[in-house]
């Protein structure tokens, strides 16, 4: 059914607020995919908070006219599926885990805080670790000086107790 005018700019108003938060938008081809294998990679990019979503590639162009990801306008041809995120690493990530499973989803480009991204690019940006990851292992480090002076107190500690005794 197409769209009428009031709803293409709804559309186009919807992506344009979601673009204007993003830092990484990927670009991905989705020809020959089954529906159900499509139900999973939206309910994973829901997880993830990443924005998945198959639009008139027109629609897509004017919503990101004027933005850092303007560049993005040529690689918009083809049944497109647009993963738009605001973590750095999300939208990548998701797109890129799913392609490894599934062979029909080719991941076209993608853009990173304006900067133009080929496939290879976005590849290598979902294989860094995301924020929680890089924040886990950051307090990783920190405790371990901690809970390492705690366990020598402990240690310590007993052994009075057993001096005592």
């Amino acid at each position: 059914m197409p769209l009428n005018r009031e709803d293409k700019q709804a559309v186009v108003a919807e992506i344009s607020a979601k673009v204007a938060k993003a830092q990484t938008i990927v670009l991905a081809e989705y020809r020959g995919i089954a529906v159900g294998d499509l139900t999973k990679l939206r309910a994973k990019a829901r997880e993830q908070k990443v924005y998945l979503r198959v639009l008139k590639n027109t629609l897509a162009r004017r919503a990101v006219e004027g933005t850092a990801f303007a560049g993005l306008a040529e690689q918009m041809t083809g049944p497109l599926i647009y993963g738009i995120s605001e973590d750095a690493v999300a939208a990548a990530k998701v797109v890129n885990d799913f392609a490894k499973s599934n062979d029909k989803l080719v991941i076209r480009s993608g853009a990173f805080e304006g900067k133009m991204l080929d496939k290879a690019e976005v590849q290598a940006l979902a294989n860094i670790p995301s924020r929680e990851e890089l924040l886990a292992k950051l307090l990783g480090v920190m405790q371990a000086p901690v809970s390492g002076f705690a366990r020598a107190l402990a240690a310590l500690a007993a052994q009075k107790q057993g001096e005592e005794a």
